[in-house]
């Protein structure tokens, strides 16, 4: 298990899915985390869904670390900038970042996702861009200054494996999408390289979220039980990819780069909850 006790973190968008399984991993490794999205107890909820952050908070301080609740519209600038100025203000130091949040999933039935791009809805564009693309960039934007009078930190963009030279998502708005996060990772790597802080785009396989355990009508006690499900993997997977690399002393050495789960689980040697290594990208 990572010793990550007295690193302060933050992950967006950690209502539920991925960023609810990162935020959990990283408090188990004995984090500070703050986890953000807009989706509050007793208020409104992304797409109704009955997941908040502030119960993925207490899930976090169970697992044995501080979960902190902070509901942030990571499309909105003045609430990520009080985010930060939050966590500035009661620690004086970030050590990781976790750039989760994302839109483009509403109304999904609205338009084949693998449609073609002239057929696509344009609020999907607008929407993959403004809180996924943009979102990562303006927290990154006000975390670094955190990291760097310490000269040390992380930060993760949360992704989908592309591959560079070949269009086979099927997906032109997703694609185009993921691909500029994943460039971000890079540029932003050699940026803050002379710092010694590494950025690095990280891709989870396909994940057994609460919305997908909805969708197949199983959850996740019963989910062997789908066949269609048998490739899947849990988001505390990609949550143990991202603490294993937080408590990497030579993460520098990944920066830049573009990482699976599956990748980092052999590398690292952790497994998902049921003992597997799933690779699903197989790189």
């Amino acid at each position: 298990m990572p010793d990550l006790r007295g690193k302060v973190a933050v992950v967006t968008g950690a209502s539920r899915g991925a960023g609810r399984g990162i935020a959990l991993m990283l408090g188990e490794a004995g984090a500070t985390v703050y986890v953000t999205g807009r989706s509050r107890r007793g208020g409104p909820t992304t797409a109704g869904q009955p997941e908040t952050v502030d119960e993925t908070a207490e899930l976090v301080t169970a697992r044995g670390g501080q979960g902190i609740a902070v509901r942030c519209d990571h499309t909105v600038d003045v609430e990520v900038a009080a985010l930060f100025a939050c966590v500035q203000e009661a620690h004086g130091r970030l050590d990781v970042l976790v750039n989760n949040a994302w839109g483009g999933y509403e109304d999904y039935n609205e338009s084949p996702f693998d449609a073609p791009f002239w057929e696509q809805p344009l609020w999907r564009w607008d929407k993959m861009f403004s809180a996924g693309v943009r979102a990562h960039m303006v927290s990154s934007y006000y975390a670094a200054p955190l990291m760097l009078p310490q000269r040390q930190g992380l930060i993760v963009n949360i992704t989908t494996y592309m591959k560079p030279d070949r269009y086979d998502n099927g997906s032109p708005f997703y694609d185009i999408a993921k691909t500029a996060i994943n460039r971000m990772a890079l540029v932003m790597a050699e940026e803050l390289r002379p710092y010694n802080i590494a950025a690095v785009a990280l891709s989870p396989g396909w994940m057994r979220t609460e919305g997908m355990l909805r969708a197949f009508n199983t959850d996740e006690v019963h989910w062997r039980q789908v066949p269609d499900l048998s490739r899947t993997e849990s988001p505390l997977y990609v949550g143990r990819a991202v603490a294993a690399l937080a408590a990497d002393p030579q993460v520098m050495a990944k920066t830049g780069r573009l990482l699976t789960s599956g990748g980092l689980a052999q590398e690292y040697g952790f497994t998902d909850v049921d003992g597997r290594q799933p690779d699903f990208f197989g790189v």
